[in-house]
């Protein structure tokens, strides 16, 4: 008898592994931010272990200008002086600065 039922019992594993992988995709899509930043928008960027003094520091740094967009999610910033930031930052590490 169980012999008979273990193509069942595959069955509904296979299907309970499908489910599974469908949610975890879906998941990490809604965590993804398909934000794109234009030429002079105003952006925070994340901070750094090493800039956090305790816990309660803020997660983000001041505003900055993206100056140039160079393609897969990477922007070079300024600061709003005109100061150059020497690398790209990804837009996982960014965020809109709202005024």
């Amino acid at each position: 008898m169980n012999l008979n039922l273990l193509y069942e019992v595959r069955e509904h594993a296979r299907i309970n592994l499908e489910t599974l992988k469908r949610n975890v995709e879906l998941r990490q899509k809604t965590k993804t931010r398909p934000w794109q930043f234009k030429v002079v928008n105003l952006v925070m960027r994340k901070a750094h272990p090493y800039q956090l003094e305790n816990k309660l520091s803020p997660k983000w740094i001041d505003s900055f200008r993206v100056v140039e967009v160079l393609g897969n999610g990477a922007y070079r910033l300024e600061t709003l002086e005109g100061g150059a930031i020497p690398r790209a930052w990804n837009v996982a590490n960014l965020n809109f600065y709202f005024n």
